[in-house]
């Protein structure tokens, strides 16, 4: 009785003109309210996650001017009025025969509910991940496991499907609660029905308009107005229907066809030599440039030193005299490049983990599983070999690369010590073991040994300095209070500096024990130890957490350290000439200096976001290919490379010219393979 009474009050009320009309105008300010809503939803997620307008983890190209402020404005509401233009449509077409609010309640589901569960699926799925990162780079975040990817997040995916079915019952349950409260019918004023071809027309002419500010709007308002989904969709439609010659590129993405009429000619086209065609539009027609040549197996006889790799994640390159309170981060690395001997600068080739530990041990910047490598080498020269890493090694296919598990005596990792792992995700690419498991494991096998009787070669990885640079293990070494993860921000640089410092200390310390094991078996005169970083880090100094996403010397340098004076060669050297150098210091001979410049790149090695090159006393030289940005890096200078001139233009064309050759000599082996 109730329920029928409100039900006719309701009606009484809304039987009037006026309350027909005020009806009418709430019903209107909807999909306004729903289109503000989701746009501000999704405006403050992007600039949580990527620091979109303040920059931060993983964005290296903040809108943070009053002109890319302006033109990311423009294009922004551009795109999202061309999506609430094709919504409003649909969802007309999908009330009619229905209540006339029905068009109202289908596009607040469509633009509001649907728009949202994209951009939870977004940033959950691509919570682990930072910007700029094509799915070619996701899949070396993930260790080229997508499936291992995607374990990362497989938790959010559970707690994402539970949502949407919430979301799905009380999408039903506002729909049956409308019709119980609303008028059937809601008459609207009758208006002079426009053919449909002006309709279509009016649509057109706006999305030709849409088109055009989407053409026009450059520099970093367009990567930023890429990480919001109508842009990115509407740019990816649009380039896919302005690529004319089928060769995936159009008019409209960041990288633009500058030949639309030729499918040879394309941004990333492999560039042949000596054609007259600079099918890349970088550098001309390429002309090949010398390489070095891949190491080939190699074999050690006589008397043979013992070998230690000790590799500790994201070190950076100014680890040697840094202090933090007055205290040294790395005694026992200064102490080691004291009595021995420092190559500095020392650069990954590619910035992330995987690929650097393939180029360390293979000698070679893209290697293919089978190739020569220290492993084969020292256990085809009858090494006792040990392997003791605080991460998966066959995570991103490291160890099948480089023979690591085929050819180790005693193999201890991430995975078989998973239950020391030292935080609670399960994913292979999320297990972190403290160093102190490695070395008690390191006791109980390889360490028992005698020494004596064989050669021994051990490697070792030391995980603690990986975001987020403190975990239950590490204790207060230079500072008192670590910053806990999710306190994690821009605004608390010096608080993340000081924790990964000391995280790096944490993992000296443990170098020092590894000394002290191989001195008190009495093999220390007789073993060569080097020491280095997969890769650098970046820790906020220019806004920037993380590493692998801007070429220069802080994401992409790190240090190598020897045992023995005169064993390493003069910087810049690169992960890759680690091989030869490591030989080299076996067989008792001097280093040679490296063949060629350490030479950097960001994504597969065909398909780069950008490249460098390192020179002597710190140069280096970056491209961004998808901008056509060039830097002289340690002086900080950048400028779009058709604008160079003189010594930059040199050094930018050098670049280009050992991508190519390196880029050429891939492809011939592909072709061959």
């Amino acid at each position: 009785m109730a329920t029928a009474a409100a039900q006719v009050g309701i009606d009484e009320s809304l039987s009037g003109d006026a309350g027909r009309r005020l009806s009418a105008r709430l019903l209107a300010l909807v999909p306004i309210a729903v289109v503000l809503a989701a746009s501000a939803i999704e405006l403050a997620l992007a600039d949580r996650k990527y620091g979109l307008f303040t920059g931060g983890f993983g964005q290296s190209r903040a809108v943070d001017t009053a002109s890319e402020l302006a033109q990311f404005a423009i294009g922004y509401a551009l795109a999202q009025a061309v999506v609430a233009v094709a919504g409003w449509l649909l969802a007309v077409r999908l009330a009619r025969g229905r209540p006339s609010w029905t068009a109202a309640y289908v596009f607040a589901l469509v633009n509001g509910v649907g728009f949202c569960l994209l951009l939870a699926a977004q940033y959950q799925l691509h919570s682990y991940f930072s910007d700029t990162v094509n799915f070619a780079l996701l899949g070396k975040l993930g260790g080229g496991s997508l499936a291992d990817a995607l374990l990362f997040a497989a938790s959010e995916i559970g707690i994402a499907l539970a949502g949407l079915g919430a979301l799905l019952l009380g999408a039903w349950a506002v729909w049956r609660f409308a019709l119980r409260i609303l008028p059937v019918d809601m008459p609207r004023p009758r208006r002079p029905r426009r053919p449909r071809t002006v309709t279509q027309l009016a649509l057109a002419g706006a999305f030709l308009v849409a088109a055009q500010g989407l053409f026009a709007i450059r520099s970093d308002a367009a990567f930023g107005l890429d990480r919001t989904l109508a842009w990115s969709a509407l740019t990816a439609m649009l380039d896919r229907a302005t690529d004319f010659d089928r060769d995936g590129y159009g008019l409209f993405a960041v990288q633009r066809d500058s030949a639309p009429f030729d499918a040879a000619r394309h941004p990333l086209a492999l560039d042949i030599p000596g054609n007259g065609i600079d099918e890349d539009g970088y550098g001309g027609d390429l002309a090949l440039v010398p390489l070095a040549t891949p190491l080939g197996p190699q074999v050690f006889a006589g008397r043979r030193p013992h070998v230690v790799v000790v590799v500790m994640e994201s070190m950076r390159g100014d680890v040697l005299g840094k202090r933090v309170n007055g205290k040294p981060v790395a005694p026992n690395l200064e102490a080691l490049a004291a009595a021995g001997s420092v190559a500095g600068p020392a650069y990954s080739h590619v910035g992330f983990t995987t690929e650097s530990l393939k180029s360390l041990f293979s000698g070679q910047l893209a290697p293919q599983a089978g190739d020569p490598s220290l492993f084969r080498d020292l256990k085809a020269s009858g090494y006792r070999i040990g392997v003791f890493s605080g991460q998966p090694e066959d995570f991103g296919g490291i160890s099948q690369t480089v023979g690591m598990r085929p050819s180790a005596d005693t193999y201890v990792d991430a995975e078989l010590l998973r239950e020391k792992r030292a935080f609670d995700f399960a994913a292979k690419g999320s297990l972190l073991v403290d160093e102190s498991h490695l070395l008690a494991a390191f006791d109980r096998t390889l360490g028992a040994d005698d020494w004596q009787a064989a050669p021994h070669f051990v490697y070792f990885n030391f995980q603690t300095p990986h975001f987020p640079y403190h975990h239950r293990d590490v204790p207060g070494r230079l500072v008192d209070e670590p910053i806990a993860r999710g306190a994690i921000g821009a605004d608390r640089a010096e608080d993340v500096q000081a924790t990964y410092w000391n995280a790096v200390a944490h993992a000296d310390a443990w170098l020092g024990e590894v000394v002290a094991r191989l001195k008190a078996k009495g093999v220390w005169d007789d073993t060569v130890l080097i020491v280095s970083g997969d890769h650098g880090e970046d820790l906020f100094e220019d806004g920037f957490l993380g590493h692998g996403h801007v070429i220069n010397g802080r994401q992409f340098g790190t240090v190598l350290v020897a045992n023995r004076p005169d064993m390493l060669p003069p910087g810049p050297v690169g992960l890759a000439d680690y091989r030869a150098i490591l030989s080299a210091a076996i067989r008792g001979e001097a280093p040679s200096a490296p063949a060629v410049p350490p030479f950097l790149h960001i994504g597969p090695l065909a398909a780069p976001t950008a490249i460098g090159l390192a020179g002597p006393d710190g140069a280096l030289t970056s491209l961004r290919l998808d901008t056509g940005e060039a830097c002289v890096v340690e002086r900080g200078e950048c400028a779009l490379y058709s604008a160079l001139e003189g010594a930059g233009r040199e050094r930018v064309e050098a670049l280009i010219a050992r991508w190519g050759s390196e880029r050429w000599r891939a492809h011939r082996r592909a072709a061959a393979d």
